[in-house]
């Protein structure tokens, strides 16, 4: 999470310590991924942190607006960068599906792990399955969208917007840890599956060109 950077600040020998809004933030997010929000917790995160309760309450209303502040991270990370992806101007429609293959390939534009952390979370929260429903729709729509643009029929747009996304994240719920050397060489092929189009080879040498890059983080 690189918005979120830690800037603890710790302060002579009596061992009284600072904390940051983005150090609260951080540790809830990396809290909620691991075990889950009934175990995002003031106490306990200020204790894992070495701050008092006070220190949590100079920059939150709340443990509810703390975790209201998590959903949006969630919102404008996961959702921001598909929606994004997927209204970028591409000359072909294998371009357009290419722009969204960047968020399954870099975890800057979409973290697998989030999302399934809110999953969990919404199966406990009759509001964040509002939330997550709306997220879900709002990524189809948005990956119709670039299909209707470049020429599909209506259904055909929505149908394949949905195998796409719907493939992925199912993808995800597996655990399917296959590395991306093993996926790389069936790029040509799932292009094809998701457009009904052939891929040109400046089209697989580009996306492999992306994938290197995002995996040695942009080095």
């Amino acid at each position: 999470m690189a918005a979120l950077e830690t800037t603890i600040q710790r302060a002579g020998a009596t061992g009284n310590v600072k904390a940051t809004r983005e150090d609260w933030l951080k540790l809830a997010l990396e809290t909620l991924i691991s075990d889950g929000v009934e175990r995002v917790r003031v106490l306990t995160l200020g204790q894992q942190l070495d701050v008092s309760r006070s220190s949590f309450y100079w920059y939150f209303k709340s443990r509810q607006d703390l975790l209201d502040q998590l959903l949006d991270h969630w919102r404008q990370t996961n959702t921001r960068f598909i929606v994004e992806r997927a209204a970028r101007p591409s000359t072909t429609v294998i371009r357009g599906v290419m722009s969204i293959f960047e968020c399954w390939v870099d975890e800057k534009l979409f973290d697998p792990r989030l999302d399934f952390a809110i999953r969990a979370w919404a199966r406990r929260s009759p509001t964040i399955r509002r939330a997550l429903d709306e997220a879900d729709e709002e990524r189809v729509t948005a990956i119709r969208g670039m299909f209707l643009r470049h020429g599909y029929e209506e259904e055909d747009a929505f149908v394949r917007a949905r195998v796409l996304y719907f493939m992925q994240i199912g993808y995800y719920s597996l655990e399917l840890n296959e590395p991306m050397s093993s996926r790389l060489p069936h790029v040509a092929a799932y292009l094809r599956s998701f457009t009904g189009q052939e891929p040109s080879a400046a089209d697989v040498e580009d996306f492999s060109r992306y994938v290197a890059k995002a995996v040695s983080g942009g080095r």
